[in-house]
């Protein structure tokens, strides 16, 4: 994939691509969440009130927003349960890859889940970067879709922000 092609592609379309694919293409297409729904609420204000002293939020590429943690070369992100652990662990992925392939600079990552005082270790090792290749390349081909997937019933769709965009 072309460097401009990856441009539109953020940590948050691959946090979404582990849950649904369908909001990976609404996403991309701008096509706003509801936003003032609760869980969408909850995810800012833990964002706001944990961890503020102890992260800094830079904008990289106008591309990526990552939370690097004071005093170290680790890329902090901030969820509010450990409910999709996977997609989480491969949104910090996402960053890793970004900042060794755009930037040359290996980083570590930490999952920080306040409500559940948890700290989990994020790596890139290469197993990791080849399945980031791979979704990149994916997201790409869902962007450019004429329309959005089918949508597809998952748990999440009951709390899902999107859902009456496939449910309605």
């Amino acid at each position: 994939m072309k460097y401009e092609d990856r441009i539109s592609i953020g940590g948050t379309l691959v946090w979404y691509y582990y849950i649904c694919k369908r909001e990976v293409w609404l996403i991309g297409h701008g096509i706003e969440a509801e936003q003032e729904n609760d869980y969408i609420l909850l995810g800012r204000y833990i964002q706001e009130i944990f961890y503020t002293r102890k992260k800094k939020e830079i904008m990289i590429d106008n591309t990526i927003k990552i939370d690097i943690l004071p005093g170290r070369k680790v890329i902090g992100e901030i969820k509010k349960s450990s409910r999709f652990l996977e997609s989480a662990k491969m949104q910090v992925v996402f960053y890793l890859y970004y900042m060794k392939r755009e930037k040359g600079i290996d980083m570590e990552g930490v999952l920080l889940i306040p409500e559940e005082r948890k700290r989990i270790k994020v790596s890139l090792t290469p197993e990791l970067e080849r399945e980031m290749e791979e979704v990149i390349e994916d997201i790409g081909r869902i962007l450019k879709l004429e329309k959005p997937p089918k949508a597809v019933k998952i748990p999440y769709c009951k709390k899902c922000a999107y859902r009456s965009m496939c449910w309605a």
